[in-house]
């Protein structure tokens, strides 16, 4: 117990140290170029603090019962060698984990309201979950087969990329958004676990290089249905101004109810188990009628389900208090200064802070150095994984204010992927791959809706459906450059400094 609690206080202040940054940007601006000390500072920094011990509690579960479970389910299909019911599970994983994502939920509803009714929200869900439940299955499938990544998600970049000149420019940036926010909190350590697992337990494929990759494939499908959506409903149907109204009455009757705090705060634990709970349904129902196994230290599992649950809720709460609401106020606030260079450097700033406090991050670059035996350096992959977010939103926040088609930067961006890979060493290619998908998860995604949305409303001659979406897009994008530019990089350094 003792020793349980000392991992715990260490994650208490690994946590608070990961919030710095995001305290020094928001302060920086506040002060510096806002001139204003913000009303609510209390309860943001009462916030901060919560965040931080969510964060903590969080990532304790998953290291006591989300990461055992997945890699002990993929140890016991491939002894199991039941491919059909391997490929079931990977399938029934990403589905279930989408559909309930709360950043999907977001930005399909968001996206009903603005295409006035002609983008159904539970369509578009179950469009996504489709897509991430294929992709989880077809990365899988090239662990078992042994092929290489970066065939597969070029020829996945080719075909998004080639669908992207039919399909209609109000679903493009949509689109491309859809393949970051499908990777939450919760499902990027489970799939990690997952590929991991199989790639450890079948002899021939290496941890590193095979078991990283699938959160890559669940951020490039959606790209592909969505826009393939997109086309069916542009072409095939009519606007449906009913499905606004409707969203709109219950939006009225729910801030009418006048809820007492206990119960809002319950109801809010029971929205977050509500996400969690699918995908702990899909494991016990494989390992003990599949596999037909108990699991060992069912008390342990059970009490780290828990701790990821209120580390979750604990953190949204945190979130909602402190974060969200001053995030969005500067950057409406930075808007209207008429300064456009702080808006760029905002979200710069903003980006690099966010991912460096992302959860499902600091989990897959904890694991890539275990996995490595420290080849990979988790701090400096956190580093260049931030810095590539923080470039892709500043020149998303630009596209946005020149009114650009978001088409042409994306396919730059992905011909420079396309090229960087074939110089970059082969153990960092999945993880670059994979730290596009992390990235847009928790913190990151609604600060940075937000700010694209709020940029597209207020400045004149932009279309919020057309123009707004498409951040997410670009902090996903550029990840994969920096993390692979760091790679060759490393790979010089370590050349130079062999003995000849």
């Amino acid at each position: 117990m003792k020793k349980q609690f000392s991992i715990l206080i260490k994650g208490l202040k690994d946590s608070f140290k990961d919030l710095l940054p995001i305290i020094a940007v928001i302060a920086f601006f506040q002060i510096a170029i806002l001139h204003q000390i913000p009303e609510n500072i209390i309860s943001t920094a009462i916030g901060l603090g919560i965040v931080a011990f969510g964060l903590a509690v969080f990532i304790y579960g998953l290291d006591i019962a989300i990461f055992p479970l997945g890699e002990n389910l993929a140890h016991e299909f491939v002894k199991k060698g039941s491919l059909f019911w391997l490929l079931f599970f990977a399938f029934l994983i990403g589905f279930s984990t989408t559909v309930a994502e709360p950043a999907l939920i977001a930005i399909a509803q968001k996206a009903e309201i603005i295409s006035s009714g002609r983008l159904d929200a539970f369509w578009l869900r179950i469009v996504v979950a489709l897509s991430v439940g294929t992709a989880i299955t077809l990365g899988i499938f090239r662990i078992i087969l042994g092929h290489p990544i970066h065939i597969y998600i070029i020829f996945g970049y080719i075909i998004a990329v080639l669908i992207t000149f039919f399909a209609p420019k109000e679903i493009v940036g949509l689109a491309y958004d859809s393949g970051g926010v499908t990777t939450s909190t919760v499902t990027v350590p489970l799939v990690t676990a997952l590929g991991v697992g199989i790639a450890s337990n079948i002899k021939g494929r290496n941890p590193v290089i095979d078991g990283f990759g699938l959160i890559a494939f669940a951020s490039l499908t959606p790209m592909i249905f969505v826009q393939l959506y997109g086309v069916a409903v542009y072409n095939f149907s009519e606007p449906v101004e009913t499905a606004t109204a409707a969203i709109a009455a219950k939006e009225i009757i729910e801030t009418s109810i006048n809820i007492h705090p206990l119960m809002a705060m319950l109801y809010d634990f029971l929205s977050i188990a509500k996400d969690v709970i699918p995908i702990i349904a899909v494991i016990l129902f494989f390992q003990y009628f599949i596999i037909k196994k108990p699991l060992s230290n069912l008390h342990k599992i059970a009490g780290g389900v828990f701790m990821v649950i209120l580390g979750l809720y604990a953190f949204m709460v945190g979130l909602d208090m402190g974060l969200f609401p001053l995030g969005e106020s500067m950057a409406l606030q930075l808007t209207e200064k008429g300064n456009i260079y702080l808006v760029y450097l905002f979200g710069f700033l903003i980006g690099f802070s966010t991912t460096m406090a992302e959860p499902a991050l600091i989990v897959v670059a904890a694991k890539a150095k275990e996995i490595s035996s420290g080849k990979i350096n988790d701090f400096w992959l956190r580093i260049f994984v931030a810095l590539g977010v923080a470039a892709g939103i500043a020149l998303g926040c630009y596209r946005i204010v020149q009114g650009d088609p978001i088409h042409y930067y994306l396919i730059a961006g992905y011909i420079v992927v396309i090229i960087i890979t074939y110089f970059a060493p082969k153990h960092i290619i999945p993880i670059a791959y994979d730290s596009g998908g992390v990235t847009t998860s928790t913190v990151t995604v609604p600060l940075v809706a937000a700010l694209g949305l709020g940029l597209a409303t207020n400045i004149e001659g932009r279309d919020p459906l057309i123009d707004g979406f498409g951040l997410i897009a670009f902090a996903s994008l550029f990840p994969m450059i920096t993390v692979m530019g760091y790679g060759i990089a490393a790979q010089k350094i370590i050349k130079k400094e062999e003995p000849k």
